[in-house]
């Protein structure tokens, strides 16, 4: 997509002043902007020249100006088609963010609570402790990943979640969605709920709630609540033109292209992917990992939320939604200085983190080979899409580009 188009999109959805677009800016900013963008075009094209990631794209706004825009590498290396700005990328727990913002939706009609029991909506999700004892989950607990529940790619190979053959939501399992929360409430909870963080299924719980809870399936209270206001066209759970879709690949030297099921190695298990799932109508919709999308789309989104939320949040719904809502509790799959809020990560202490962004930057990935962050005291919002798990989701690619991006070593 062009900055016009970009624009276009931003000026019809009433995000952005009409002066904010006029091209005499500061200089000191053009030369900043001008600046940034050399040295993201170094770190994307060393990427791609040194086989880190096989394709990516990249979309930078700064205080509500498209500054950065950039497509590189190939959606099919094989078959030598080149990336393109409007390329659909599968968004895998960038999905989450989404989600999120579509429960939050509901909260604001009065249609859901955050304090509202898992039970209220799905009374047979009800998940043991150790000692028996099936404590309430409440929706704000699925929000904020405090719920007790896991994720089987953080497990060992013969855990729970292997043996009930629960997927993750990546992985074409040929069940519905009710099926696997059933398979998943057989399953104990690692901890009481709200005690502690673990990154899990928790978003894919919220989904059934939210499709009980807004009258439809999940795709189309999410089209109804966020992506239909915010005119994001090319960011669904279904994908009807394949050939718009980059090809995913696994981190290798050089990246490997994915199978119809491919399993990444990760930690004491692995992450099982199924890239055609993208185009399956009979797939489940997973909540945590299920969507497609455009770094265009994803970037409206992101500057919807910086804004204040509308049209799809009120301005204290979208503060609540990117303020950290766990208190001390540490998030280890994020790192230090960490928490989270109703449905991202929150950057609490930036030298803990060792991170250039700001205190109360936002942000998450996915882990097909995606990131972005928002720093609302930069006034910044960053999308990076890449076809390469993990290595476009963490090390060295992404920490590379919010250096580029803050100018620092």
């Amino acid at each position: 997509m062009k900055r016009r188009a970009f624009v276009s999109i931003l000026g019809r959805l009433g995000l952005l002043s009409p002066l904010t677009w006029l091209p005499n800016v500061a200089s000191a900013d053009v030369d900043n902007d001008t600046a940034l963008r050399a040295r993201l075009d170094l770190v994307m094209d060393q990427a791609i020249a040194e086989q880190q990631i096989v394709g990516a794209v990249a979309f930078v706004a700064r205080g509500g100006r498209l500054i950065y825009q950039r497509a590189v590498g190939f959606a099919d290396r094989e078959a030598g088609i080149p990336v393109r700005e409007d390329t659909q990328f599968r968004l895998a727990s960038m999905t989450k963010l989404i989600v999120s913002v579509a429960a939050l939706a509901l909260v604001e009609a009065g249609r859901l609570s955050l304090d509202d029991p898992v039970t209220r909506w799905l009374p047979y999700f009800r998940p043991k402790l150790a000692d028996g004892v099936s404590p309430a989950i409440t929706v704000r607990e699925l929000m904020t990943h405090t719920s007790g529940l896991n994720y089987g790619f953080l497990e060992s190979a013969n855990g729970p979640y292997h043996r009930l053959h629960i997927s993750d939501g990546l992985d074409s399992s040929g069940i519905s969605l009710d099926a696997n929360l059933r398979r998943l409430a057989q399953a104990p909870l690692l901890s009481a709920p709200g005690t502690h963080w673990q990154y899990s299924l928790s978003m894919d719980v919220l989904g059934a709630i939210i499709a009980k809870a807004g009258g439809a399936n999940l795709p189309e209270v999410v089209d109804r609540t966020v992506t239909g206001p915010l005119k994001m066209r090319d960011t669904a759970f279904v994908v009807d033109d394949a050939s718009r879709v980059a090809t995913p690949y696994a981190d290798g030297n050089p990246p490997i292209r994915m199978t119809k099921r491919y399993a990444l190695p990760f930690g004491n298990s692995a992450i099982v992917y199924s890239p055609e799932r993208a185009f399956d109508k009979h797939a489940f919709p997973s909540g945590g990992a299920g969507m497609t999308g455009t770094a265009s789309d994803y970037l409206v989104l992101l500057e919807a939320i910086r804004n204040g939320g509308d049209p799809v949040l009120r301005r204290e719904t979208a503060r609540a939604l990117t303020s950290n809502a766990i208190g001390d509790l540490a998030v280890p799959l994020a790192g230090p200085g960490v928490g989270w809020g109703l449905g991202v990560a929150v950057l609490r202490d930036p030298n803990a983190a060792h991170s250039p962004s700001n205190a109360g930057t936002w942000q998450w990935g996915g882990v097909y080979g995606t990131h972005f962050w928002v720093d609302p005291l930069a006034k910044l919002s960053v999308v990076v899409l890449t076809n390469t798990a993990v290595a476009g989701t963490v090390g060295d690619f992404p920490d590379s580009v919010r250096k580029a991006v803050y100018g620092v070593q």
